[in-house]
């Protein structure tokens, strides 16, 4: 296909997914809140949102339309898989010679790669970000068209939460970015703290040859990618004063998770901060029941399992201190507390690992 009907398409369905987000999605809760106050008792859980409301004829385009905008965005004809299938060649040539680039990028072609990771297609992405070298080129244009703003500008999500983290406490020197994918995660570290040595890892080997390479063409800064398992890395104690990852715990079963935080904090000096970006704050059970049928409908399998974790108790328990949870404002203008339209429930989850031990 060539380039002015792909863009042309994926505009479409970005259009349908504002539709979505800003006039099915608030008719979807009114109708909702319509049922509710009409009932016997306000649901107090998802399961009884569902007996209210799950039957409809406006739940079900609202569920449909959502699964099948996710499959036309990525494996429709105008799709992101076959676009990039179709310039695979020109793909692979850009990112030649990155991999000679220690400084900047160190795969490892025997990680072995856990069954969680292999087992499903998260966000419905043919064959998930690892089994294909142009996964990564195809994720990263599919970020694009994740979060709709109604058209408005807006400071990109991922440098406010840089802001966040800078606003607590000193420039961080090492800092070690979990679960970096193509980079986008990664970049505004890297351009906010100039002077400090970023380590950024990942399972999937096209993703992290993206960002290795978006990064040598763009900065000095002393940034590299490796591919590791988040969940056992070789750095030794005490290595970083700053742990962050986005967009990662989601995607990890509950045993996971526990592990991602004990290895944080190992990997933490004394005094260091640990802060994730990612879906957890879900203020009702109507946000709830529309929180697990996106999960379902997007192929995320653990997000629900994620959102049961009290995550003060998980890193009390990990002996972090200074805790906050925070309900993040991923755009100006948004509420999230409650939002009119449609949005992740984007939380910071943050806390500091101890300087002595009691």
């Amino acid at each position: 296909m060539d380039d002015r009907s792909f863009v042309a398409a994926q505009d479409f369905l970005l259009d349908v997914k504002r539709y979505w987000t800003t006039e099915i999605y608030p008719a979807l809760r009114a109708d909702y809140e319509n049922r509710a106050a009409s009932s016997e008792a306000a649901p107090d859980t998802a399961g009884e949102v569902e007996a209210l409301i799950g039957g409809t004829t406006l739940y079900r385009f609202y569920a449909w339309l959502e699964r099948h905008l996710q499959r036309f965005k990525y494996s429709g004809r105008y799709g992101l898989y076959p676009y990039h299938d179709g310039r695979r060649g020109e793909l692979m040539a850009s990112v030649d010679g990155i991999e000679a680039d220690a400084d900047r990028l160190a795969l490892d072609p025997h990680l072995p790669l856990p069954d969680y990771y292999r087992k499903i297609d998260i966000h419905q992405h043919p064959g998930g970000v690892w089994s294909d070298d142009i996964a990564g080129f195809v994720y990263e244009r599919g970020a694009r068209s994740t979060t709709p703003l109604m058209g408005k500008a807006h400071k990109d999500l991922h440098q406010r939460f840089t802001d966040f983290v800078a606003g607590q406490g000193t420039a961080p020197s090492r800092i070690l970015d979990m679960g970096c994918g193509f980079g986008k995660s990664t970049r505004p570290f890297y351009e906010t703290f100039k002077n400090a040595h970023v380590e950024a890892i990942d399972l999937s080997a096209s993703c992290l040859k993206v960002g290795a390479h978006e990064a040598s063409s763009s900065t000095n800064s002393p940034v590299r990618y490796r591919q590791m398992d988040a969940l056992t890395t070789d750095y030794g104690d005490n290595t970083f004063d700053l742990v962050t990852s986005t967009m990662l715990i989601h995607e990890l079963p509950p045993a996971e998770i526990d592990q991602l935080f004990e290895e944080a904090v190992r990997v933490l000096s004394p005094g260091g901060r640990m802060a994730h970006l990612d879906f957890h704050h879900v203020p009702n059970a109507f946000a709830r029941f529309i929180h697990d049928g996106h999960a379902r409908r997007n192929n995320e399998p653990f997000m629900s399992s994620w959102t049961d974790i009290d995550p003060v108790a998980l890193m009390t328990e990990k002996g972090l201190t200074n805790l906050q949870i925070i309900p993040f404002q991923e755009a100006d203008g948004v509420d999230p507390a409650n939002s009119p339209f449609w949005r992740f429930p984007w939380t910071i989850v943050y806390g500091e690992k101890r300087s002595s031990h009691p």
